[in-house]
């Protein structure tokens, strides 16, 4: 019983440190100061509740279905982690290079009046997708909830919505987390965590080659 026990609290802290490298949060902050900018304590809180929940929905969607998903694309847990794991290796080493897609380049919204779809938008994109909820976050909790029992899957659901919760709080504490560390120490932070999701990303591929060609 207590090596059953042992056994989740390690699966469980795998899939916390995964999803809290791919999602990071710290990361999302300025992009989520810059698109709410305009906008007053009221629409910030809106908007960073509707983006985690729909994170969640989506992450929700696909480790429930994930199986469904493989047997109808006839697709085995080996290929998809061997798939997952260059996708998570190559998203960690892009933070570490820091040579992410500029944000910049997302709309903005702080320089201009803030309509109602437009803040459903943003909420949607880039929030949710790819920033929160993207094809590196659901690849991992595919990966990590396919081939487990329920009480896994209930792992995986309840880990990435406690996440969901800290990326919320973050959120709405962005300005103050911003001034109290400062841009250096959070990118120091990013980098630490792009570290952490190339090695994982490694394992993932290493686990994967080993299961499609039975070595």
């Amino acid at each position: 019983m207590m090596a059953l026990f042992d056994n989740y609290i390690a699966f469980a802290t795998t899939v916390f440190m995964g999803l809290l490298a791919i999602v990071n949060p710290i990361s999302a902050i300025p992009v989520f100061m810059e698109l709410t900018s305009n906008m007053d304590k009221k629409a910030k809180r809106n908007i960073a509740t509707k983006s985690v929940l729909i994170a969640f929905c989506i992450i929700l969607v696909f480790s429930v279905a994930g199986k469904l998903i493989f047997h109808v694309f006839g697709i085995t847990l080996a290929a998809l982690r061997v798939t997952g794991g260059i996708l998570v290796f190559v998203i960690g080493y892009e933070m570490v290079r820091g040579e992410k897609e500029s944000k910049s380049e997302n709309p903005k919204l702080g320089a201009q009046p803030v309509k109602a779809d437009q803040g459903i938008s943003v909420a949607i994109t880039p929030l949710a997708m790819p920033l929160l909820a993207g094809p590196g976050a659901i690849t991992t909790s595919m990966s990590y909830s396919a081939a487990k029992d329920l009480t896994h899957l209930a792992i995986v659901i309840a880990i990435y919505a406690f996440i969901c919760y800290i990326t919320y709080l973050l959120f709405i504490a962005g300005e103050r987390i911003v001034k109290i560390i400062g841009t250096n120490v959070m990118m120091v932070i990013t980098k630490m965590m792009g570290l952490i999701l190339a090695v994982i990303g490694v394992q993932m591929l290493a686990l994967g080659l080993r299961e499609l060609f039975n070595f």
